[in-house]
């Protein structure tokens, strides 16, 4: 099933559940995935690789906002920017735990024979490759930078 038509199926669940935060969310997805379709032409449908960073886009742009928000002293809005995070993350596949991924840029670094800060760019590039999908980026970023210092 495409991500589309599981987004629509979510609004529906969502409408009828009166769950205004997820409709708002889901709403977003569907923006998002329409204005995606029409900049690559003639409405086509996106891939899945396409469809996980559009998706992962939107959940780091809420939780970027709801850091500002909390930066700013207003909870309630944070709140509500991390619940529409959640909900647009059942999207995404499994995310892996930092232990794992940490086992992957381990074995990376050895394949690579990386030994420093200099090769950082040739492991986040392999690491972002073999982890798309199922990692954060600063996470990937944050455990490379750890074990080549």
């Amino acid at each position: 099933m495409s991500l589309q038509t599981e987004v629509m199926t979510a609004m529906k669940a969502a409408m009828k559940a009166k769950d205004q935060n997820a409709l708002a969310s889901l709403r977003a997805v569907k923006s998002a995935i329409l204005t995606a379709q029409t900049e690559s032409g003639a409405a086509a449908e996106l891939s899945e690789d396409d469809e996980i960073k559009l998706l992962q886009k939107l959940v780091k742009q809420r939780k970027d906002s709801a850091v500002i928000y909390q930066e700013q002293g207003r909870e309630e809005m944070a709140e509500e920017e991390l619940a529409q995070a959640s909900v647009i993350e059942q999207f995404l596949p499994e995310q892996l735990s930092e232990e794992e991924i940490e086992k992957v840029v381990v074995a990376i670094i050895e394949k690579t024979g990386a030994s420093g800060m200099q090769d950082m760019g040739k492991v986040m590039g392999m690491a972002s490759g073999e982890l798309a999908g199922k990692a954060d980026g600063k996470t990937i970023s944050t455990i490379v930078k750890k074990k080549l210092a």
